[in-house]
């Protein structure tokens, strides 16, 4: 037979699930202050300074393994060990971990923190102050203790701890951001003092090679002089010749250690040699990059998602300062059991316990949770411009490095054929010397001008090989 529900158990029930939604608002409730939204950002169709409307709609460079770019096994050796023993590197690895612990100890406000305690005693008393029992004994020994336990939650019903851990985890995305920064930063150091080193290596090459032939001269000139062929004067142009290439070699040597003891701190060792791979004309130099399309630029620099988390985090603090002006809602609650008698401590007649709640709403406080939330704006202004900034500067440095590498291969290949022309130069020179129809001092100027084109070659080459790096840099290249 059906039976009607008991009126109060339904009541009951009803304030049981009341009490429940109740508590589920004030966990959920709102959070005050601005979501975050990426910014609009205005990308040109095309980098200035693309070689073709072709190569602009090709995959990036930056997304090619450096390894396939950069092929030289030593370079790549040290870039291995670099990752492994940089400095730099461990520190903002370790930022991330603090960052990391951070966001863990904020998380924790939202949760409520519960603690447990329990207390012993005992106390013998002296004869003359025990208590008599009803049957003639003495109570002269006392004992007890209890347990308790004890919850305290402060609400998060406008959200100031979640923005709080929402802008703690921007910041560990911000560290992060920063270490990817490091890295390529670190490799692009290695990559370029190594192109410098093995350039500095091809001018001590050169400078030796331009000190044994120009001893040749000299003996030469003096052979002629001896056998009245030739002129003291031709005799003193040689040596000047040969005395100015040997005057160059201990600045380059001193240039080399120089470059091999900064590559070495790179590395995270003491100053030491460097091993060497290929040349500086053995090294890559692609007639075209693609550079892919400037929209897809702002997904893999760093820099620009670095200075984006920046804005994230500013913008959760604006919540933060917001919350300030709602009122804070606490609970705390106690409970336990205590008795002089060890053995009724779990007796439910001596269990006691302890509910509060409280709401605490600021009315004065002499302007500073205003000026703390106008801060907040002001620091979110501020990273929306930096954001930006770092957007311009991305742009600026792919363009730069576009123009500079294709400006530095025609002045590589122009420069060669500098060196060609004037070691024939030389070659005709000489031979109208040794023939009586010139004077030396054709063959000095001519000389003079091989060295200096030979030199500034080796120079070029670098500064390729170098801007090759920094274009690969510029668009983001992951150094994976």
């Amino acid at each position: 037979m059906w039976k009607s529900a008991n009126p109060n158990h339904l009541l009951h029930r009803a304030g049981r699930a009341a009490v429940a939604a109740f508590l589920v608002l004030l966990v959920a409730g709102c959070k005050v202050g601005p979501n975050y939204a990426r910014p609009a950002v205005v990308t040109p169709q095309a980098y200035r300074g693309a070689m073709a409307p072709a190569i602009v709609s090709e995959t990036s460079i930056a997304e090619q393994d450096w390894r396939t770019i950069f092929t030289d096994p030593v370079l790549q050796s040290l870039v291995d060990e670099a990752l492994k023993n940089n400095l730099d590197l461990r520190i903002a690895a370790q930022r991330i971990l603090e960052a990391q612990a951070q966001v863990g100890i904020i998380r924790s406000q939202q949760l409520p923190s519960v603690g447990a305690g329990g207390s012993f005693s005992a106390l013998q008393l002296p004869a003359g102050l025990a208590n008599k029992n009803a049957d003639g004994t003495s109570n002269d020994f006392i004992r007890g203790g209890g347990f308790s336990a004890s919850a305290a939650w402060n609400l998060d019903f406008w959200g100031l701890y979640r923005r709080q851990t929402e802008a703690a985890r921007a910041e560990l995305l911000q560290t992060e951001w920063a270490q990817r920064a490091t890295r390529a930063s670190l490799i692009e150091e290695i990559a370029t003092a190594y192109f410098q080193l093995r350039s500095l290596d091809s001018q001590l090459e050169i400078t030796q090679n331009t000190i044994k032939a120009r001893e040749d001269s000299l003996h030469l000139t003096q052979s002629l002089e001896r056998y009245g062929a030739g002129s003291r004067a031709d005799t003193r142009q040689a040596e000047e010749l040969l005395h100015t290439a040997q005057a160059n070699l201990p600045e380059i040597r001193r240039q080399i250690v120089i470059q091999e003891n900064a590559i070495s701190v790179l590395l995270g060792h003491n100053p030491q040699g460097v091993q060497r791979g290929l040349s500086v004309t053995e090294q890559p130099h692609p007639a075209s990059v693609p550079a892919g399309l400037p929209s897809e630029l702002l997904e893999r620099r760093p820099d620009v998602r670095k200075a984006e988390a920046e804005l994230m985090a500013a913008n959760a603090r604006i919540g933060i300062a917001k919350a300030q002006f709602f009122p804070q809602i606490s609970l705390t609650s106690m409970g336990g059991s205590a008795s002089n008698q060890l053995q009724s401590i779990f007796d439910g007649k001596n269990a006691y316990w302890y509910a509060a709640g409280s709401l605490t709403q600021p009315i004065f406080a002499g302007g500073r949770i205003t000026s703390n939330y106008k801060y907040s704006q002001a620091q979110q202004q501020e990273m929306l411009a930096s954001y930006q900034k770092s957007i311009l500067n991305a742009f600026r440095d792919v363009s730069n490095s576009l123009v500079t590498y294709r400006e530095t291969q025609n002045l590589r290949e122009e420069q060669h054929q500098v060196v060609i022309s004037a070691a024939d130069a030389v070659r005709l020179a000489r031979l109208r010397y040794s023939g009586g129809n010139t004077s030396y001092l054709e063959v000095l100027t001519t000389d003079t001008d091989l060295y200096d084109a030979q030199l500034k070659l080796a120079q070029a080459e670098a500064q390729e090989a170098g801007s090759l790096v920094n274009l690969y840099a510029a668009l983001g290249g992951g150094w994976k």
